[in-house]
């Protein structure tokens, strides 16, 4: 199990636009906001989605999100998570709301590991969609993660989507901070030396991403846990989407 001091970086949305305040809830992993970013543009990062429990996400096709196994209540039907699209502002005229229909968590998922989940939306969101790599060639450099969560510990949901950059640490580094790193399915970037960027509450389920060797956005990370937000020697902790793609394509095409 994770410290229980670490959290998952999720929050409870309390509103529909999900700006409430969030509180930090002890569990196996913790999942927080951006932290040291700034605001993205209209449309910087089309494959960006809200959920309506707190979370964030990536269009994995136009009606499948790719988010965290730790925002969503196991498999199956569900027609109760609304996701919103296509805007950086939330309370923008032009977002885009669809809701789920079918959920899939992570097989095995039990708070250690395995940190992904699949929702089929009842229809689809007409926005660009962000691929995922499939191999660990872009899982080093300096990473993009984007959200609506808070922007300092234990602060409150944003309204406009955030963005930062992230360096990669070692799966070395990042075992010393924690001690329990999942290795093979954990990848770790931040500050490690000052802090003051990462991921924090409210950000959990949504992408770390990168350039690829096209000039193109691929997923590398889901926004997993961390110790606090933006802390030194506790770097964010994200689910290596490249160990997972084969199960994740896999889970994707069955729903």
């Amino acid at each position: 199990m994770k410290l229980l001091s670490a959290l998952k970086r999720c929050s409870v949305a309390i509103a529909a636009v999900a700006l409430a305040t969030v509180s930090l809830q002890p569990a196996s992993a913790a999942p927080q906001p951006i932290v040291g970013g700034e605001r993205a543009e209209q449309g910087e990062f089309p494959f960006m989605v809200r959920l309506s429990m707190g979370c964030g996400g990536s269009l994995y096709t136009q009606d499948i999100v790719l988010t965290a196994a730790h925002c969503v209540d196991g498999s199956g039907d569900d027609t109760s998570i609304t996701v919103t699209g296509g805007v950086a502002d939330l309370q923008s005229p032009d977002a885009i709301t669809v809701k789920s229909a079918k959920v899939l968590q992570a097989p095995g998922y039990n708070g250690t590991g395995k940190d992904w989940a699949l929702i089929k939306l009842a229809e689809p969101i007409d926005q660009p969609t962000l691929k995922i790599a499939t191999d660990a060639a872009y899982d080093e450099g300096t990473f993009t993660v984007a959200g609506w969560g808070a922007d300092r510990e234990g602060g409150s949901q944003q309204r406009h989507l955030l963005k930062a950059d992230v360096p990669f640490v070692s799966d070395a580094d990042c075992q010393g901070a924690y001690g329990d790193l999942v290795a093979d399915e954990e990848l770790c970037a931040g500050l490690l030396d000052t802090g003051g960027v990462d991921s924090c509450q409210g950000d959990s389920g949504g992408p770390m991403f990168r350039k690829d060797d096209s000039d193109e956005w691929v997923q590398v990370g889901i926004v997993s846990w961390g110790q606090g937000c933006a802390r030194p020697n506790y770097p964010g902790v994200y689910t290596q989407v490249s160990h997972f793609a084969a199960d994740i394509a896999s889970a994707a095409d069955s729903l």
